[in-house]
């Protein structure tokens, strides 16, 4: 399949890394999601990759019971760290050439976040994936995408989820939910749908960054997101 896309940033949740866990990373989750990830790569699209850390440490939860915000979403971010390092090592095992470069200063594990380099280490053919958020507390992970995404002028950021796209109320909890084929970042941002936070879309609509949300789940689920094909949402 040709691709829509010539550089993509890739956003995956941390709870996405879990599989059937309650909490940490599934070897099968992530080996199948390296996987994915270098067949999209390999066949000419540039990636990017982004990945939360709510399947070790939420910052913000754990800030609502108590604990100082700024100090809770500092462990958020090491905890991103944590899964970029995991991940990294899977795309390396299936052949991928892959940096790890983070918003915190962790220079002993991976390489501090500088705009250049980044795009230097595109240019050179390699998978990136950036951990530590934007590296500021009070900031998600999905601003962070929305952020880097700008940054490398990509093309499109890919957001995985748990469910197929967009909807109007909570699949889970409402199986009539209607699921949109295509919605507007007013209209996300105007309804408050459970997608990305209003700082990420207003970001990307800024900066005229499509936004395609789609289910990780699924044979080849990355590639045909990627090539325009299979079930998704794409907000623009």
């Amino acid at each position: 399949m040709k691709p829509v896309y010539k550089r993509i940033l890739l956003k995956l949740s941390g709870e996405g890394l879990m599989g059937d866990k309650s909490f940490g990373m599934s070897a099968e989750v992530i080996k199948d999601l390296a996987a994915q990830i270098k067949a999209v790569h390999d066949n000419g699209v540039e990636v990017c990759i982004v990945v939360g850390g709510g399947n070790i440490f939420r910052g913000a939860k754990e800030a609502s019971e108590g604990m100082n915000r700024t100090v809770a979403d500092q462990v958020g971010m090491l905890a991103t760290v944590m899964n970029a390092l995991y991940l990294q090592n899977a795309l390396e095992t299936a052949g991928a050439d892959t940096r790890v470069l983070s918003g915190i200063n962790i220079s002993a594990v991976c390489e501090p976040y500088m705009y250049r380099r980044a795009i230097r280490h595109l240019q050179k053919g390699r998978i990136l994936i950036f951990a530590g958020g934007t590296g500021n507390p009070y900031f998600t992970t999905d601003t962070g995408a929305a952020l880097r995404a700008s940054e490398m002028q990509c093309d499109a950021l890919l957001k995985a989820t748990q469910v197929e796209g967009v909807y109007d109320s909570d699949p889970k909890a409402n199986p009539g939910a209607k699921k949109y084929e295509q919605v507007s970042y007013e209209e996300v941002i105007e309804k408050q749908l459970k997608v990305m936070d209003i700082t990420a879309v207003a970001l990307a609509r800024e900066n005229n960054i499509p936004i395609i949300v789609f289910s990780q789940h699924g044979r080849n689920a990355l590639e045909n997101a990627v090539c325009g094909k299979g079930s998704y949402t794409i907000i623009k």
